[in-house]
């Protein structure tokens, strides 16, 4: 059946929702990625307290969150749009996330620790001012089962690709000059520029598109809408939503799940393969994957719906990566196979969830979809800030040896042992475990669909 063009979300606004992917991706993947490795093996900040580092901004995340939501639906009750948070987020981030690999020359391992903590904690405020919002805007732009698909289906793929270049080519700007505190400078500023342009894409390509229709909200909706209304919305929400509760801890299981292994691979690729540039083609063959199976995992939800998808891919992604524990005894390329099986079940581990949350809020009543998707978002900040904070405990208590760039240590075979359980068995275990929370979900009906026939 053709879909008349007035139901269908526009292309601009399908566009520049995808673009956003670009500023999402990069800020989520590449300080889960490098920056602990960045403290312990460039600026030589012991891998406890830089513990507190990586974890200690996204707590502030989780905190803020809510109310950022809370703020988001006052907004589009007065306003009909959500991009002016949007917009002060995208100009802002650059800021903070420049500062993180600017420490200046001299300082101490401590006050480098401090001076990282301020910045990261500036840069993901600004990126809580966008994320948050972008997050509820797919059930704000259609109340469409399958346009939602559709629009989620070309954001993740925007996202495979911003996660791909950012994650892959981030650290190969910085090795291509040398490593170091210049590399990571330059690579800080590249990577900025990127993650400004995708979010203000995202600002100006759903301009002049209402997201709601004026009757389309709960009348109660953010009238008073503050922060606490916003941790109050949202806790409700999980109280009283039975599929938003267990999609969430679905989705934050497998936040720590991938938070690890990422935050795990650069260590693999110096300790474990013995060549801190490996990361890159690492990297890319979790990631690249994600590109050419994206539309395969779009159609086969279309055939057998999103729960069943995204068991499907958890499978998949806990047997890819628990084969990987093998590289304790048997270090080599060969794992760059399994990684790239995890590769393809993680772009069905990322789409479906995602793809999922909009059914939820429509279901659960689109005036409170800011402040679920500000739960939604602390939740996740949280499950992906665990990850480098596993990774780095793990470290500090098997006896891992922080150095300078310029610095050669010999580390302890416990924690090279470590490594090699972060990148493996414990992503493995952690997404089993998201799997029989799974079980449990019930797809929520629908709201009265007008469009027949997924694209």
């Amino acid at each position: 059946m053709a879909h008349p063009a007035t139901q269908r979300i526009p292309r601009r606004a399908v566009a520049g929702y995808a673009a956003g992917s670009v500023g999402t991706g990069g800020f989520g993947t590449l300080p889960g990625l490098v920056l602990a490795y960045y403290l312990t093996d460039t600026l030589a900040v012991p891998a406890l307290l830089a513990t507190l580092v990586v974890v200690v901004p996204k707590v502030w995340d989780v905190v803020i969150d809510p109310a950022v939501g809370a703020l988001s639906d006052r907004e589009t009750r007065g306003r009909g749009t959500r991009t002016r948070l949007m917009a002060v987020g995208a100009v802002t981030l650059p800021v903070g996330f420049v500062g993180m690999f600017a420490v200046p020359e001299g300082l101490s391992p401590l006050w480098a620790a401090v001076w990282v903590t301020a910045c990261f904690v500036l840069a993901t405020t600004s990126f809580s001012l966008f994320q948050v919002p972008y997050i509820a805007l797919p059930a704000d732009l259609t109340g469409s089962y399958d346009e939602r698909t559709r629009l989620m289906g070309w954001r993740i793929a925007v996202l495979a690709l911003a996660i791909l270049l950012v994650g892959a080519g981030g650290p190969a700007v910085r090795d291509a000059v040398g490593g170091g505190a210049a590399g990571y400078l330059l690579m800080g500023v590249v990577v900025a520029v990127a993650l400004l342009a995708g979010m203000l894409g995202t600002v100006l390509g759903v301009r002049g598109h209402r997201a709601l229709p004026a009757d389309a909200v709960d009348p109660g909706a953010g009238v008073r809408g503050n922060a606490l209304r916003g941790y109050r919305e949202g806790l409700a929400a999980l109280r009283d939503v039975a599929a938003y509760r267990v999609l969430l801890v679905v989705f934050v299981l497998q936040a720590v799940a991938t938070g690890i292994m990422l935050a795990a691979a650069q260590y693999v690729a110096t300790y474990t393969l013995g060549q801190q540039s490996a990361l890159t083609f690492l990297f890319a063959a979790l990631v690249a994957p994600a590109l050419l199976v994206m539309p395969l995992w779009t159609r086969y939800a279309a055939r057998h719906g999103k729960p069943r998808s995204l068991a499907l891919a958890s499978v998949l992604f806990a047997v890819a990566t628990l084969s990987l524990v093998a590289l304790v005894p048997f270090p080599g390329a060969w794992l760059y196979l399994p990684v790239c099986v995890a590769g393809i079940a993680y772009a069905g581990m990322q789409l479906f969830p995602l793809a999922m949350l909009p059914d939820v809020i429509t279901a659960a009543g689109r005036g409170r979809g800011g402040s679920m998707s500000g739960l939604w978002t602390a939740a996740e900040t949280g499950g992906m800030a665990l990850g480098p904070g596993v990774v780095l405990l793990l470290l500090s208590v098997t006896g891992f040896r922080s150095r300078t760039a310029d610095t050669v240590v010999a580390q302890p075979d416990a924690a090279l042992t470590a490594i090699v359980v972060a990148f493996s068995v414990l992503p493995a275990v952690l997404v089993g475990a998201s799997l029989l929370v799974l079980r449990r979900y019930r797809e929520p009906v629908p709201a009265s669909d007008p469009i027949e026939d997924p694209v």
